[in-house]
């Protein structure tokens, strides 16, 4: 299947969902400045990317559905060879329609006098307001000329209903093509992780750190991080998402980097924590190994027809049960899970789906009931433990250490495939890949 055949598939499974006779839409992010005459850099939204792979601002992707019938109408950007000689070649209306396998497509100039007369025969409007308030009051005022021409002679959309369940729950599985990119996301994102275990030295910023894996994923074709890279030293690995990244590595510390690349729009999400010195101190170790074998063990549960909701169940049991044999919690396992008697150290979930976002789309439970997990779903699994340095509760040689693992994981029919794998997360193949 070529790249536009799933395209086309995905666009037709979308309007197949919908009520009948219905019109959904669909908008394009649009550049956002950041400073005078600097744009940030531009990310397509989400959803026209999963449905039409086009990466341009200023577009609205139009999908009409009644009876066996359905179209897809693309409204963008007219070429302009001035413009494209500042900021680069644009697709344009006239190439649109074969380069994206569409039915039709328009100049964006067009859509203000083309829309209201393709909303005329439909009786339900898809379409998610909130993040383009100018959007919104078009999309009213619209609706309103298409009722006030349009009303004695056609159908006229009678209810606003959103998109964002039923596209939810198509990009929640993932297809082949799909796999194949998180995949190669997830063995770049590894190979930065290594590349920041073999440079981490005592003495650097943790900004040098973050910039040894921006380099790592640049070079292997993914230009941006899928989020902020957490580069935590010390006590500010117990600060979840700590971003400012600018403080000095100390010896004798951890680190932890959660950091993961975009590759095509899709994410990956990968957490390693590892000694500044690469050794592990004895303390060190043994909250390590209670974090690692709550994440192996969950992983395992990471199968087709287990509820996503015992993943949860298994890190909880995995890391109450290592912090009562530490001494940091004390009393009896059963009561201590049921009291939830872990959470400050925790903190946490486990996961969260993965995809075309890094908290991707897709509920997690169905019809009041936990979701199974089914295969091309991909999670992420990931406990944490964190200790505050002032915490009491804790044997000291503890105060001060967070630690995190993760890993993100796709379901399949043979079991769970990690798709960041290939970076250690062993205690002895840490240092032994730190110490060469």
């Amino acid at each position: 299947m070529t790249n536009n055949e799933e395209f086309q598939k995905r666009r037709q499974t979308l309007c197949e969902r919908m009520l009948q006779s219905s019109v959904a839409l669909v908008p394009a992010a649009r550049l956002v400045k950041r400073n005078a005459d600097a744009d940030y850099p531009f990310r397509q939204n989400s959803n026209f990317l999963y449905l039409t792979g086009f990466e341009e601002p200023e577009a609205l992707l139009v999908l009409t559905s009644k009876g066996t019938e359905s179209q897809s109408i693309l409204f963008c950007r007219n070429r302009d060879p001035l413009s494209e000689q500042w900021t680069g070649p644009r697709l344009g209306p006239e190439r649109a329609t074969r380069e994206l396998a569409l039915d039709a497509a328009y100049s964006i100039t067009e859509l203000e006098s083309e829309l209201p007369n393709i909303l005329a025969g439909y009786a339900h409007l898809y379409f998610d307001p909130g993040d383009d308030q100018g959007l919104d009051q078009k999309i009213l005022r619209w609706l309103g000329q298409s009722w006030t021409e349009n009303r004695s002679s056609h159908e006229m959309p009678s209810s606003l209903i959103s998109l964002n369940p039923l596209l939810s729950e198509l990009r929640l599985h993932k297809s082949t093509r799909e796999l194949e990119i998180m995949a190669r996301a997830g063995q770049i994102s590894a190979l930065a992780h290594k590349r920041a275990m073999v440079q981490c030295r005592a003495g650097m910023s943790e900004s040098r750190i973050e910039a040894e894996l921006l380099h790592e994923f640049a070079v292997h074709g993914a230009r941006w991080a899928a989020y902020t890279s957490i580069v935590g030293g010390g006590e500010r690995a117990c600060i979840l998402h700590y971003v400012d990244n600018n403080q000095p590595l100390r010896d004798g510390d951890l680190l932890l980097i959660d950091a993961g690349c975009e590759l095509a729009g899709y994410a990956s999400d990968l957490t390693r924590t590892f000694p500044v010195n690469g050794r592990f101190s004895d303390a060190q170790k043994a909250l390590y190994q209670v974090v690692l074998e709550a994440q192996l063990a969950t992983i395992e549960d990471c199968v087709a027809d287990v509820p996503y909701s015992q993943l949860q169940q298994t890190t909880d049991r995995k890391l109450t049960q290592g912090l009562l044999e530490l001494g940091i919690l004390t009393g009896e396992l059963e009561e201590l899970i049921e009291t939830d008697a872990a959470k400050p150290f925790t903190l946490h979930k486990v996961g969260h789906w993965l995809g075309l976002d890094v908290h991707d789309v897709g509920s997690y439970s169905l019809n009041g009931q936990p979701r199974m997990l089914k295969p091309g779903m991909v999670t992420t699994v990931e406990p944490g433990i964190y200790i505050a340095s002032d915490c009491n509760q804790s044997p000291p040689e503890f105060r001060g250490l967070g630690i995190r693992i993760e890993d993100s994981v796709a379901i399949t029919e043979n079991g769970p495939r990690i798709l960041t794998g290939d970076v250690p997360k062993e205690v002895d193949e840490i240092e032994r890949l730190m110490g060469s």
